[in-house]
């Protein structure tokens, strides 16, 4: 089954490109054509990328490893904290703060300094032991650390992988993966440098449609990941891309299941409960046959 399908790819918008005036002369080999003006994407490429992403994203995480959603603009923040939030993954979705990879150490301080804030009950003045003013100043500090670190708040070390909507908006995030020997996973539009990029979807990184099925392709791939590194059997949807089942939909199967074998054990028992049943007819045939004898 595939990850997903041309229709999805079309009605989301992803073989839009940039105007041909804005464009990279490396990406020449994913373009088709240009319409009005617009480079469209080739999407039979996408789909075999894609692919390729979608299978290593999905050995990453099956192998323990964690994957870092990166998207700062307008059009991905949604997605990208959806997405990541629905399967337990880290993100980034408001600013790229310098050094998030490449200064771990530090931004991990800083998380720890949030996680203490976070314990602090800012209504009580007199439990405090504070003013209302310095209390004023740790609600902002902690206001602030929670917008830009509330996503990776839970991230002990650096990641396996980071998947990016945007390689030039987030040229900072980009240069520090591959610093740290990072694989870099991104939709690649027709103005971005595909050799920045370990495993690239030539895509339309602005449209929010397109943004948003990418990621969820992505996320598919980590919770597919996820269910075979705890040992579960491989998801395959029925639907391409299909979302992991939810907790009450896994509880319905396993009771169907229960059923269906209740059904087999009284399947199995009744051949054997009527081959006893002539077992204790016979003895009253016999008696019918002695009867007309004893009478004659």
């Amino acid at each position: 089954m595939a990850v997903v399908t041309m229709r999805e790819l079309l009605e989301s918008g992803v073989h839009f490109g940039h105007q041909t005036r804005r464009w990279n002369p490396k990406m020449k080999r994913f373009i088709f054509t240009e319409r009005n003006g617009i480079y469209i994407i080739d999407l039979l490429q996408s789909l075999s990328y894609i692919d390729r992403a979608f299978e290593f994203v999905k050995e990453t995480v099956a192998h323990g490893g964690s994957v870092l959603f990166v998207g700062t603009k307008k059009q991905a923040q949604e997605a990208i904290a959806e997405q990541a939030t629905r399967v337990g993954m880290p993100y980034v979705n408001q600013r790229w703060l310098g050094g998030m990879l490449t200064n771990f150490s530090t931004v991990y301080k800083r998380l720890q300094r949030l996680k203490e804030l976070e314990e602090i009950d800012f209504t009580d003045v007199a439990a405090s032991g504070l003013t209302k003013k310095e209390l004023l100043v740790l609600e902002r500090e902690k206001n602030k650390l929670e917008k830009t670190l509330g996503g990776i708040r839970d991230m002990q070390r650096v990641p396996s992988a980071v998947w990016i909507v945007d390689t030039k908006k987030e040229h900072i995030a980009v240069g520090e993966a591959r610093k740290l020997n990072i694989p870099v996973v991104a939709i690649l539009d027709t103005n971005c440098d595909p050799d920045e990029v370990d495993y690239k979807i030539p895509g339309n990184d602005d449209a929010i449609r397109s943004v948003t099925l990418l990621t969820r392709v992505i996320a598919d791939a980590v919770a597919e990941g996820l269910i075979a590194r705890s040992g579960g059997a491989e998801a395959k949807g029925d639907k391409a891309a299909g979302e992991p089942l939810a907790e009450w939909e896994r509880e319905l199967l396993e009771g169907d299941k229960a059923k269906g074998e209740e059904k087999k054990d009284e399947a199995e028992q009744a051949p054997a409960a009527e081959a006893e049943a002539p077992a204790e007819q016979a003895p009253a045939a016999e008696a019918e046959t002695e009867a007309p004898a004893e009478q004659a």
